[in-house]
């Protein structure tokens, strides 16, 4: 890596972690960070504010005012290109703004900007440098990529289990497997959610809150899902917070979060791993055993062995307290 390259690299990190405050406010738009640095000093820091407006170049744009000019500005997603009701595209605002050059970590997946921002910016006589820090960017962006890709938010079935892979007792008692850190840790994942989906099950069975019980971070509770075939309305308390009653998998179809986590029992995860609509696994594995006649992952229906290997990667591994907490991609 060239001293330069180096330098970028250290520059988007930051970004990345200015990015990472909107994480789970922004959907529908993914979360950004953004940075202009002149001379080696920060002039302005932007991110994607709640709702997803402004965008985190204007948010810095704002910040930094005339001094952009000949500045460095660097983004985690290529900037906008497609005007909006609610904004002006971002790659206009920067053309305007003239700075030297905008260093971005990854494309835009959204084909009303793909390459069209950074030609747009490139039109202007401003340098651009691409792909600085890409593979932390798409990471952090993997829920704006995945309802890109598959028309629908990336789904992140969390599941407490023992070590002989059990969810509940034989006679439906959960609370709890894990211990106070995997806890805690599930619940900084429900902040960084845009949405949390439970089961009919679940809800009967724990009459789940469904929030954010982290101190300080209370207001960042996911809107509240709730699947059934069979209820007839939405629980009045979920309605208050603006839930929404999913018939069947496919109504995750189309709706407008990057980012879904799963917290139900074995019904539902059966449910959506049978549809395939997992999109990522959290194992909590808590060091006790339940042993036989006790529920697990729910029913697959898995055709054969040979059609259960090959399906999830091992992204990450952590230690939390007792416990041990396994992430797992969907191999697509």
């Amino acid at each position: 890596m060239t001293p330069a390259r180096r330098d970028h690299s250290s520059w988007m990190a930051a970004a990345l972690s200015l990015a990472a405050r909107s994480t789970g406010r922004t959907a529908p738009n993914p979360g950004v960070g953004c940075l202009i640095v002149k001379d080696g000093k920060v002039l302005a820091r932007g991110w994607t504010q709640p709702g997803g407006r402004p965008h985190a170049e204007a948010d810095a744009l704002a910040h930094a005012g005339n001094a952009v000019r000949g500045a460095d500005v660097y983004v985690t997603l290529e900037p906008c290109a497609h005007d909006s009701s609610r904004g002006p595209a971002c790659a206009a605002l920067l053309s305007a703004a003239a700075p030297r050059r905008v260093i971005i970590a990854a494309g835009d997946p959204d084909p009303r900007t793909s390459g069209r921002g950074m030609d747009r910016l490139r039109a202007a006589g401003i340098e651009v440098v691409e792909d600085v820090c890409r593979g932390a960017a798409e990471r952090q962006q993997a829920g704006f990529r995945v309802r890109m890709a598959l028309g629908r938010p990336r789904l992140s079935l969390k599941l407490a289990v023992s070590i002989d892979g059990r969810v509940a007792l034989p006679s439906g008692e959960s609370q709890w497997i894990t211990g106070e850190e995997a806890r805690a840790h599930a619940h900084m994942v429900r902040a960084h959610s845009d949405a949390i989906l439970t089961g009919r099950g679940t809800w009967e069975q724990d009459d789940p809150a469904l929030t954010v019980r982290l101190p300080g971070l209370e207001e960042r509770s996911p809107v509240p899902l709730l699947m059934s075939a069979t209820l007839p309305d939405l629980p009045a308390r979920l309605g208050d917070r603006e839930g929404l009653l999913l018939r069947t998998a496919e109504e995750l179809q189309g709706l407008p979060f990057n980012d879904i986590l799963v917290e139900g029992g074995a019904g539902l995860a059966g449910t959506l791993l049978s549809a395939d609509r997992v999109d990522r696994l959290l194992i909590y594995r808590a060091p006790i055993l339940i042993g036989d006649d006790a529920p697990g992952a729910g029913r697959i229906e898995l055709p054969n062995l040979s059609a259960a290997h090959g399906r999830w990667t091992l992204a990450q591994t952590r230690t939390l307290g007792t416990d041990r907490l396994e992430i797992y991609d969907r191999t697509r």
